[in-house]
């Protein structure tokens, strides 16, 4: 324990502090080496007494190549043990599931496939190359463009490309773009309309309506102003009414913060509702070996901007950049962000041949993952935990992983699903790719400080396999509705083409031209790459393809690579001679260079993006109650549909009294009725209870727009048999 306390101590911002754990070092060795048909303590068996026997896994020399144990027997049911069975679960067996036409044809219809797909992907090729090659030379026939294009690509810093950005612009008339507020791809009539009406109700102080209001359009996406081509039309900016929309209903959020006219749990429950109906912003780092070092450059833009979300994810290399992440606050990341960082990368030190050569052929991986495991443990901070990083830094921290066995479910490790869980061992886990890492278990911290197997004992490999950027799954655990993804995969970048521009760089075009390279080569471009994947999906679906290494590599094209903004750091072809090595110090201030410079470009969305969300997320932080219990479950939907009606009356009843002359400086009533800390006889509970009635969405538009007051009677003697009757619920 004296040893641990001392590690405590180190820096987290310094490059030299040494967190390596020897002893949790050791107990992963004999994690990796143990019987897997031994039952091994868990955190519940120490806790409760209870021995649970492990879930055997797949025992082989290699990945690529297992091993079947001879069978003495040569009676017909001594051919195929049940042990047998069971170490060859990854490998398919078509003798029974499979007709005779299938096992005679799969193979010959696979050759076919793959030669029909080589055929398109040169094709591709070629479009992709005459839609270049159309580029430069548009470019090449004006100097000033071009000149002011290199200059824009060599920007010293953000506020240096802001400017000439903006010259870009003017000069090839892109700015005339931004001040029309037509355009249709967006609503600007309702936008229009909305800006005015935020600003009348914040001006004549009409907090209620404005709440109202703001309920009703505070949601992602409203009116198309995150449609990712509305900043794709210039090198900077968007248009001025979606700016102004934005800065209105900022001011608006911060009004009903600072009025007194509400009380703090009406201004709770509001804040809470459009929190949820607008989400929360992730960013996520994809995999792609030591093309994931690019990440640094965009995490660097983002700190410098003050515009890193609180929710990070990572999968494969980007699991590791993620928990350097996840593990150090701001101010300290941007200390450990410098050239001098390359120093302490050796996850991919190059051996002997002699060496890696050896280990590949006896494990069937390259690296060895004690190793790797040392080295994890400087960028997580030894053996932190995802609980214990959240605790820290209040960020969210995710990593994918993938089950050995190919039919489980993946995981997405966090402090929801695996609060104890070694951060280490789960990036490790995330970049056990087959021939690379062998499967590794992954490790949780018990009370006493110890590490042990962390579920049974199962092994886990690459999440990039099958989760490379696991978007639908930070949807559910934080209600991500905008992401950030870094994408580096090599078998990605080569496909990556924006036909209409991408945000911040607009298509490079003569007037009149709304697709790169013209309509024809763009629309052939999608086309071929849409054909590629029709044929990859078959191949998919009827598993055409071997399971190589215990391993379906059928989806590792078919997934979602791509989020809300897509940032895809330059990769050049002699890149890919060190995609296995670790950069030296000059190779690093190039590749976090090239990571800010792509980011540039997206920054004002991003930016835009999280104003809104931040302004939200102060108004919950500030009107927040600390002895705040969970919501009762108890209440059913007749309940809430009464409650709901009761708040939309009342609100109606307020418009009513509010245009009869009411005085600015007399309580307004709430949108969730004047009663509302007696109306199920508990203030606290009707706090949270009013959060489910948005989080329903029951609400309907004449209570945003306006309605006609006299609607608003409402029934006193039945008003009190409800809360009588919720009384008795309760």
């Amino acid at each position: 324990m004296a040893l641990k306390e001392d590690r405590s101590n180190q820096n987290p911002s310094k490059l030299d502090s040494d967190f390596t754990n020897e002893e949790d070092l050791k107990t992963f060795s004999q994690a990796l080496k143990c019987d897997t048909d031994v039952p091994s303590p868990t955190s519940d068996d120490s806790e409760f007494g209870i021995s649970l026997s492990r879930v055997p896994t797949i025992t082989s020399q290699s990945d690529w190549k297992p091993i079947y144990n001879r069978t003495p027997g040569r009676h017909r049911h001594n051919r195929l043990t049940p042990n047998i069975q069971e170490r060859t679960r990854g490998k398919r067996s078509f003798n029974d599931e499979s007709s005779w036409s299938y096992s005679l044809l799969h193979y010959p219809l696979l050759f076919i496939t793959l030669t029909w797909l080589t055929i398109l992907c040169l094709i591709y090729a070629l479009v992709r190359f005459s839609i270049h090659i159309s580029e430069t030379f548009i470019i090449m026939k004006d100097r000033k463009r071009s000149a002011l294009l290199k200059r824009l690509e060599t920007a010293g810093s953000y506020d240096e490309y802001v400017q000439i950005a903006k010259q870009l612009d003017v000069y090839l008339g892109f700015d005339d773009w931004c001040h029309e507020d037509k355009y249709r791809y967006y609503d600007w009539k309702t936008l229009r309309r909305l800006v005015g009406r935020l600003r009348m109700l914040r001006n004549k102080k009409m907090y209620k309506e404005l709440m109202l209001v703001l309920q009703g359009c505070v949601k992602t996406n409203f009116a198309g102003i995150e449609n990712p081509i509305m900043y794709a039309h210039c090198y900077f900016g968007t248009k001025d009414l979606i700016e102004e929309y934005i800065s209105e209903v900022v001011q608006s959020i911060d009004a009903i913060i600072r009025t007194d006219t509400l009380s703090n749990n009406h201004k709770h429950i509001f804040f809470k509702i459009i929190s949820r109906n607008y989400g929360k912003t992730a960013l996520a780092l994809s995999g792609g070996a030591s093309f994931c070092y690019n990440h640094f450059g965009v995490i660097k833009a983002l700190l410098e901007n003050d515009l890193l979300p609180q929710i990070i994810s990572g999968t494969s290399g980007g699991g590791a950049i993620a928990g350097l992440v996840g593990t150090r606050t701001n101010e300290e990341l941007l200390k450990l962000l410098v050239p001098g960082l390359a120093d302490k990368i050796d996850l991919l030190s190059s051996e002997p041949m002699s060496v890696w050569l050896k280990r590949w052929w006896k494990t069937g991986a390259k690296y060895d993952a004690v190793k790797w495991a040392r080295s994890a443990q400087w960028w997580t901070m030894g053996s932190t935990t995802f609980k214990e990083s959240h605790e820290r830094t209040g960020k969210m921290l995710n990593i994918s992983t993938v089950p050995h066995d190919i039919h489980s479910p993946t995981i997405l490790c966090n402090e929801i699903t695996s609060p104890n869980c070694c951060i280490w061992s789960s990036i490790l886990a995330s970049a056990a790719v087959p021939g690379i890492l062998q499967p590794v278990v992954l490790m949780q911290k018990s009370k006493d400080g110890n590490i042990v197997p962390f579920s049974f004992g199962n092994k886990w490999r690459d999440g990039s396999m099958r989760t490379d950027i696991p978007l639908e799954a930070l949807n559910t655990y934080y209600n991500v509705t905008f992401s950030i993804v870094s994408q580096v995969n090599p078998h990605v970048m080569l496909w990556i083409f924006k036909n209409r521009g991408d945000v911040g760089k607009p298509i490079i075009r003569k007037r009149g031209k709304t697709f790169r390279g013209g309509f024809i080569p763009s629309y052939l471009e999608n086309l071929i790459k849409l054909e590629i994947i029709k044929w990859l999906k078959l191949i998919h679906e009827f598993q055409l393809l071997p399971n190589l290494a215990e391993s379906d590599w059928s989806n590792i094209f078919l997934q979602r690579f791509d989020g809300s903004v897509t940032l895809f750091p330059k990769i050049e072809i002699w890149d890919y001679l060190y995609i296995l090595t670790d950069p030296t110090k000059e190779r690093l201030t190039k590749i976090i260079s090239n990571g800010e410079h792509v980011a540039y470009p997206k920054l004002l969305f991003t930016k835009n993006r999280l104003l809104i969300e931040r302004a939200i997320a102060r108004g919950r932080n500030l009107t927040r109650r600390k002895d705040r219990p969970a919501s009762p479950e108890r209440l059913g939907h007749d309940e809430e549909m009464k409650y709901q009606q009761k708040m939309e009356e009342e609100t109606l009843q307020g418009i009513q009294d509010d245009d009869g002359g009411q005085d600015d400086n007399e309580d307004d009533a709430s949108i969730y009725s004047n009663d509302v800390d007696s109306f199920y006889g508990d203030a606290v509970q009707d706090q949270d209870y009013g959060y489910k009635n948005g989080f329903l969405g029951i609400q309907t538009s004449p209570s945003v727009i306006g309605s006609d007051a006299e609607s608003a009677d409402f029934d006193m003697e039945e008003k009190d048999r409800d809360k009588e009757q919720n009384k008795k619920n309760i």
